[in-house]
Order: structure tokens, then sequence, then C-alpha cells
């Protein structure tokens, strides 16, 4: 049987990884994949959950002894600190693992593994398929660098950009196939987030739930910025399905570093079209992941309002990363060029 190559078990470990999206808090998700000293796959995990084993000690546990003389594919550097857990650096090396290949640097206070390895004699690659790991790891890399969390902006419109009709009915704008992707994308963040003006008008639960509308068993925080008070008790974010934090942030830069202090490393941005606005403005919007419902309006609310642009060369220009058809509606995902 021939050998997997390097390329095709991180393409798989990069897979394992996404599992934990929206699961391990401040940490990152990895994943990792053990061949034995024949290039043949023998092991395979991922870090789960914050506080649980990381996926290198995972996948040197479901390999055992085959894991001797071998190669952990893995896609961030291993870490060579002690914190909840042990330091992996160790755990690869008492296990007789001969080649590490990691696909990013660890970025984290536990940096260094592979200048570990390599003077313990073993054989370390790094680069392997870097632009893929990273992009599925990219909140928490944006949150080590920048010190504030990952922000997604997700909007649902017609195809003329409006989110509700003139007289304020949305519901339902896009399909099921749509509305249950954007319940899969909540389930990977850490928060979701929308103004007090959406509250009032839609009273959502903004939570994340399957598709015969069960509550899922992890649930993000729930955030509604309120500087005026608005929003009653009576609100279903006030619901015991999920955290709920109001916010009287004065502006996009504190809401974020407040959020950051609690562990936000990811927020799901929904509403409304003036919380948006502040955001673009202030250029903290890294993700935009727009469902288009094709449907015309010609009238009621826009989509993002209080930008300041008042001429076409001033446009916030956007990079398409992909364009995906769910049932009748199509997914954009994109970025702002600068990213």
């Amino acid at each position: 049987m021939a050998a997997t190559s390097d390329e095709a078990a991180m393409a798989r470990a990069v897979t394992l990884a996404a599992r934990a999206l929206g699961a391990t808090a401040t940490n990152p998700v990895v994943g990792a994949v053990v061949l034995d000293a024949s290039g043949q796959p023998v092991g395979e995990g991922w870090h789960e959950r914050l506080g649980g084993p990381h996926a290198e000690v995972v996948a040197l546990a479901a390999a055992g002894d085959r894991a001797s003389g071998g190669t952990m594919v893995v896609t961030l550097e291993p870490c060579a600190h002690t914190g909840r857990t042990g330091p992996c650096t160790e755990a690869l090396l008492v296990a007789g693992i001969a080649r590490v290949v990691y696909a990013v640097p660890d970025a984290a206070e536990g940096a260094g593994g592979a200048a570990v390895l390599r003077t313990a004699g073993l054989d370390v690659t790094g680069g392997v398929l870097a632009e893929e790991a990273a992009r599925g790891n990219e909140a928490w890399l944006l949150a080590q660098r920048l010190h504030r969390p990952f922000v997604t902006w997700k909007t649902a419109t017609t195809l003329d950009g409006r989110i509700a009709a003139a007289d304020g009915s949305s519901r339902w704008i896009t399909g099921p196939a749509a509305r249950a992707d954007a319940h899969l994308l909540r389930g990977q963040v850490d928060a979701i987030l929308v103004g007090a003006g959406t509250v009032l008008t839609d009273d959502p639960r903004l939570t994340v739930r399957d598709v015969g509308g069960a509550p899922a068993g992890r649930q993000p925080l729930r955030v509604v910025a309120d500087r005026r008070g608005q929003v009653k008790q009576t609100a279903r974010v006030h619901d015991e399905t999920a955290p709920t934090l109001i916010t009287a942030a004065p502006d996009p830069a504190a809401l974020l570093a407040a959020l950051f202090g609690r562990d936000v490393r990811h927020v799901l941005l929904e509403g409304g079209a003036t919380l948006a606005g502040s955001f673009v403005a202030a250029g903290l919007v890294d993700r935009v992941v727009a469902y288009v419902a094709p449907a015309l309006l010609g009238a009621g609310p826009a989509v993002l309002t209080g930008i300041g642009i008042a001429t076409i060369g001033d446009a916030v220009r956007l990079r398409i990363d992909d364009v995906t058809l769910i049932g009748p509606d199509v997914r954009i995902t994109a970025r702002p060029e600068s990213r």
C-alpha cells in the first residue's frame, strides 16, 4: 500500500480540526494524524474542548505502539509549555515519534515546540498546507495578534439588499436550507451579537437550533448592544436556553474589548443595519457571510446604514472567497480586501 503523503495527511488533519469550531474557547482548533514508519495512517484526533487533551495526544493514544518511528502531522506547531495539559513535545518524544510535520507556527505562549523537537533530534517540517490550516483557525490567530475577537457579519437579504419589507415583515426572506446553514454558522462561534433594535423588532432567540427547532447542546453567548436600556426582561434573549449579556459599550472597539476579556474569540454579528454600519465604519468586520434570496422588494430597510460613504470611490471593497447555492438561495463568503 502506498504511503500517505504529508499533504494528504494534513488535509485530513484540517478537516478534523474543524469539528471543534466554537467549542475550544480561548484555545485554537487543532487536528492531528499519526503515520507509522511505513507512512500509513494509524491514529488521528482533534482538540475537542478547552482543558481537554490536545490533538496530538488524542492521535497518539489512537495509534498506540504503532506511533514509534512514525510521523506526527498536525495543523499547529506542537506546544512546549505546561498549561491545563502537559506539553505536546514531551508526549511526542515519549511516543518515539521520529518526524513532525506542522502547518502553522504557534502564536501563543507555548510557542517554540519545533525548536525543542529539533534539539531532541527529530526531523521537523513546517508550512505544509499552511494557508488552509490558517483559514480554519483564523479567528484564534487574529485574536492572538490583535487581542480582540474575530468578527463575522452574517446577513440575509433579498437580491436588492433588503432585510425586510416596507411593513417590517421579514420571515422568511431565505429558505429553510439557508436558515439551517446559518445555524451551523452560529454553532461555530463564541458569541452572537445584535443591536437593541433587532431585539425590539424581531424578538429573536439568538440560539443554535437543529432542523427540527430543538436547541443544540452548546450555545454561544448572546450579546445585545443596548446603550439606552430598551430591552425588557420579557424578551426571548433572556430565556434560559443560553447565556446573555446586555452591554452599553460606547463603540464597537470597546464592545469587542469587553468580549475578549470574557474569553470570546469569534463574534457573529447579525444585525441590525445601524450596528453593522458602526462595525464596518470602524474597520472591525473580518468576514462577511451573506445569504441572498432570489427575491425583490423595492422598498424596506437596507442591510447597512451609517457608514458615511458618499461616492463610489470610497466603497468598502470585498474579496469573494466562496459562492455556494443553498436551496434556492446563494451564500456568499467574502472579506475586506485589506484582510
